[in-house]
Formats: C-alpha cells, structure tokens, sequence
C-alpha cells in the first residue's frame, strides 16, 4: 500500500468520523476540495461508491461502510506497528475504555489528568456503564470488569479485589430498624443490583464463621445501573451492598451509615480483559499497566 492510499483512506476515516467534509478538513487541517479529491480519488481506485453526498447531508454506503471497518483496523494496525517498533514514538491513537460506572467514578476519573499527562497523544474514549460489552462488535480496546468473568475467550488480568460495603440512609434505619444479624436482612427491604442479560439478582456474600453466607434480602428494587442504586440508597428506598470506594463520601458525610460490620463482605475480584495478546497496542498495554498500578494503590 503505498503512502498516497493511505493518506486517502485516513482522509476517508476521518469524514466518516466526523460527518462532515468541511468538519475533516478542519481536524486534518486540509482544504476542503483537498478532502473532496482524495474521496473522489479513493472511490475511483476502488471502483465503488464510498459516500453518498448532497448539498445537505452525509451518508456513508453499505461498501463504505465494510471499508471504513476495515480501514480503521488495518490504520490502527499500522499505527501500533510504528509505535511499537520505533523506540522514538510514543503511544497514540484513539483508545476506547469500557469500565463500571463505580470504578469510573471513584478510581479511574480521579486519576485520570495523569494518565494523560503522560500520554498526550492518546485520545481516551470512556465508555462506562454496568452493562456486559461485546469487545469486537463495539470496537472497545479494553474492559474492566467487576466481579467473577464468565467469558474465556478473550485475555484477562486479574488487578486485585474490592470491597463490598453495605448500608443504607440514617431515614430508612430510623424507620425499620438496625439488623444486627445477617437473619434480620430477611426481614429488611434492599435494593438490589441485577445482570442485565439473565435479570438474575447478584446474591449479597458475607463471611460468618469463617464460611460464606450468601443473602437476597426482599426486594424493594432492581437496577442495572451503580448511579440509580446508589441514588435509591441516599434516598433511603432500602439498603444497598456496593463497593467502598463508591460509598466511601457518602458514609464520611454521614449521608449512609454501614451496618453489619462484624461480617465481613466477600471483595469481588477487578480485572482487565482484551481480545488477542498477539495484538496488544502499545496504547493499550500503557493503559492496563497503568491502570493496574493505580487500583494497587487504593485503599478502602
């Protein structure tokens, strides 16, 4: 592939990207009749229409589309490769996160500025939310996940484990009581966390007597979501189990009181997963080893 096609397809991703021919011209800093050419130039040499274009709006082929995936992957490619071999370059590129949204919040925003301070030419895309990803379909680097992987088929690093605290609003303890045992959650309402494929609701683990006990008091709610569970907890709908960096504030401000903190929680494990080791990027090995030195340096 010689320099000038890929200059094109660049141009290409790019007016893909950002829907808009005058809108690549300006991140690229090109003229806009230079992008209009290499477009006209690159559907000329692949024979195919590329882009549908009026005077009014943008839309990308069903052949435009298939080139823009693969264009995408073999530029990244290429890109890595670069960086990967030239002890000159330092890593770049577009890197897509999927992270829960308590780990987001409590580990990785905090920290964030100094991820990016020491890899300017890194463009972070955070893509946080409590539901399972689909790595390849959705284009994601990497993902961190919370709690037990059921999924074999991509690589994973354990980075440690976290904390599970459980608690609830002072109004909700003054209404039904404090549970001093864990028999009394039965008669407690909670607000429960479940998995957004199998609706199943994850089970509350706590160690009595050295075994683990596990408990799914009634509940007064299900969500999908750490920010709803946590909103309903503050507003005092029941009690929530959640991880201590997550609930940390809010209990020093008083806003949650933990309770049954004589049977420690089970910590559920923290890892790291990417499809292929074989093509781990250099923006992507960056980020997990940095990443795996700031959740080594929490403490709850």
């Amino acid at each position: 592939m010689h320099a000038k096609m890929i200059e094109y397809i660049n141009i290409f991703l790019q007016v893909v990207e950002q829907g808009s021919f005058t809108k690549a011209a300006d991140v690229l800093q090109l003229h806009r009749p230079a992008v209009s050419k290499a477009i006209q130039q690159l559907e000329d040499d692949l024979g195919v229409k590329l882009i549908h274009r009026t005077t009014r709006k943008l839309s990308v082929t069903a052949e435009g589309d298939d080139f823009y995936q693969r264009s995408k992957h073999l530029l990244a490619e290429v890109n890595d490769m670069m960086a990967n071999f030239s002890p000159t370059l330092p890593p770049r590129g577009r890197l897509t996160l999927d992270m829960p949204l308590a780990l987001a919040h409590s580990i990785l925003i905090p920290h964030l500025a100094q991820f990016k301070a020491l890899y300017p030419d890194i463009e972070v895309v955070l893509v946080s939310s409590d539901k399972k990803t689909d790595l390849i379909s959705e284009g994601v680097d990497c993902v961190v996940r919370l709690g037990e992987l059921t999924d074999c088929s991509f690589i994973s690093r354990r980075l440690g484990d976290i904390r599970m605290v459980t608690c609830a609003a002072p109004s909700y303890l003054r209404k039904y009581g404090y549970p001093q045992t864990l028999a009394d959650l039965d008669a407690h309402q909670a607000i429960h966390f479940f998995s957004d494929h199998s609706r199943d609701v994850m089970a509350w683990k706590f160690i009595e007597n050295a075994e683990v006990v596990a408990k799914r008091p009634a509940s007064s709610l299900l969500v999908d979501n750490s920010d709803i569970l946590l909103s309903c907890g503050l507003a005092g709908l029941g009690i929530i189990q959640a991880t201590c960096h997550a609930l940390a504030p809010h209990i020093a401000s008083g806003a949650l009181e933990e309770i049954l903190t004589q049977y420690p929680s089970v910590p559920k494990p923290v890892s790291v997963m990417y499809p292929d080791r074989r093509h781990l990027s250099s923006k992507v090995r960056v980020f997990i080893d940095w990443f795996s030195e700031i959740f080594a340096r929490q403490r709850c």
